[in-house]
């Protein structure tokens, strides 16, 4: 993937993703986070600092940018693939780990989200695979 394509995936899908994560995780399934958070006081912010979750989202795109162009994927469904796949595997190490050295999650919040990850990296990926797959490759 050329650095134009990896650019406008990037941008066009840390988009995507923070609105989708957005409804998943901030509407649909607060309260099943909340239910299932573990005993660690304090370790929510009043508010998000929105610059680091518009950064975490872009580097979430770009992992995924990176993995489709190291399977020269692009279009709806191979995008839905490796950003599922993408997003499961990074969630599922992140997870276990931090339920491994702290309590800020019991086990089935730390298992039910790489699950969820699934439908929000496949989503990010398929929007990222139709923007880079109407984009010409750079000669």
């Amino acid at each position: 993937m050329d650095t134009k394509r990896f650019l406008a995936g990037t941008i066009v899908g840390g988009i995507v993703l923070y609105a989708v994560g957005y409804l998943i995780f901030s509407m649909a399934f607060a309260n099943f986070y909340a239910a299932n958070a573990g005993t660690a006081s304090g370790v929510d912010r009043p508010s998000e600092l929105m610059w680091a979750v518009v950064l975490g989202n872009l580097g979430y795109a770009a992992l995924i940018c990176y993995a489709m162009g190291a399977r020269d994927a692009s279009g709806l469904g191979a995008g839905l693939k490796v950003g599922a796949v993408v997003g499961f595997l990074m969630w599922f190490s992140v997870d276990f780990t931090l339920y491994g050295v702290q309590n800020v999650s019991n086990l089935t919040r730390t298992i039910v989200d790489p699950l969820l990850e699934i439908i929000h990296g496949g989503i990010g990926g398929a929007v990222i695979g139709l923007v880079v797959g109407k984009m010409k490759p750079a000669l």
